[in-house]
């Protein structure tokens, strides 16, 4: 269900320009070409204290993976972590050596997708990225990363359906399917809303043998499937027009594996164009279950983005209060 046209706070997606060789959309303009946080921006305190008001039982629950999760790492770069305990003359320390920010729950920054020789958000070009702290996840902190979140358990309502979603397979959802599962829960959306999709990909990843993950590990990028929302720039579109502020699901890149080059990368077109933060393999069951159980699906969603200056990713670190 959209957001309603009477408290729009940003351009329609059809009116915004388009860059100048592409038929591709860009909110550059929307708060200006030094602008830092994106779609953040439609997070203020009105939001927040919305957001306060879904809370009903103080439950908070944790929306993440355990950090050497997935295991093995779906990305051959990104491995698991070195975990180093010093002994100390008053106990211990620690440190991660070789730990990749995006491997486990993760959001991805507006530093991790350019669109092309146009740049990342902004137009910024690498010269940018390189010199200052443009555009670093720092700023995602420093303004406070948190709203109502709003799930919308796709697999629970495909399943009711009777054609449930299959985890290894490129199941495309559509903007259409986002709606008609959003109403069947009673959900409507709001500006600023952070949008957390539930697939079940996560779920049944962890029960997999280790030899099927490390098939899986193997694939990425050359026979892996799983299903994501649809790549199109309808679906661009659609996620702009509702006035998200975030999407966040719980298989492997919000969007439907093996990309459909035809279509083109939804990642570029939200994070470098939209400016919208993309999280990727959080933890649902927890949540779906609560929500089912009280047939509510709005909560006060926060996540602690690491203060990391030109950082690219960050853990989400995420909780949902119901």
């Amino acid at each position: 269900m959209s957001t309603a046209e009477e408290i729009r706070r940003t351009p329609r997606f059809a009116e915004l320009p388009a860059l100048p060789d592409r038929d591709e959309h860009h909110g550059w303009e929307v708060w200006g070409r030094h602008d830092e946080i994106g779609t953040l921006n439609l997070i203020g305190p009105r939001q927040r204290l919305a957001a306060a008001r879904t809370i009903r039982t103080g439950e908070m629950i944790s929306l993440c993976l355990p950090l050497d999760e997935p295991n093995p790492g779906l990305f051959g770069e990104r491995g698991p972590y070195d975990h180093i305990v010093e002994d100390t003359a008053a106990g211990h320390d620690d440190r991660l050596d070789h730990f990749y920010l995006q491997s486990s729950s993760q959001w991805d920054g507006l530093r991790h997708i350019r669109a092309g020789r146009h740049g990342y958000w902004g137009g910024r070009q690498e010269s940018d990225l390189a010199t200052t702290d443009t555009l670093g996840v720092d700023h995602w902190a420093a303004h406070g990363f948190g709203g109502r979140g709003v799930l919308v358990d796709i697999a629970r309502y495909l399943a009711d359906m009777g054609t449930p979603l299959v985890p290894d397979e490129p199941v495309v959802i559509t903007a259409a399917m986002l709606d008609a599962a959003a109403a069947a829960q009673g959900t409507t959306f709001e500006s600023g809303d952070i949008l957390v999709i539930r697939t079940g990909w996560t779920e049944w990843y962890r029960t997999r043998p280790q030899q099927h993950r490390l098939r899986m590990r193997d694939t990425i990028g050359a026979g892996f499937a799983c299903p994501g929302l649809d790549s199109s720039k309808q679906m661009a579109g659609y996620l702009w027009d509702n006035e998200f502020a975030a999407v966040a699901a719980d298989n492997v890149g919000v969007e439907v594996f093996p990309v459909d080059r035809r279509k083109g990368f939804l990642h570029r077109r939200l994070i470098a164009l939209q400016g919208m933060p993309l999280g990727e393999l959080w933890d649902l069951e927890r949540l779906a279950a609560a929500c089912a159980d009280r047939g509510h699906y709005e909560f006060l969603l926060v996540s602690g983005v690491l203060p990391l200056p030109r950082g690219v990713g960050s853990p989400a670190n995420a909780h949902a209060i119901i």
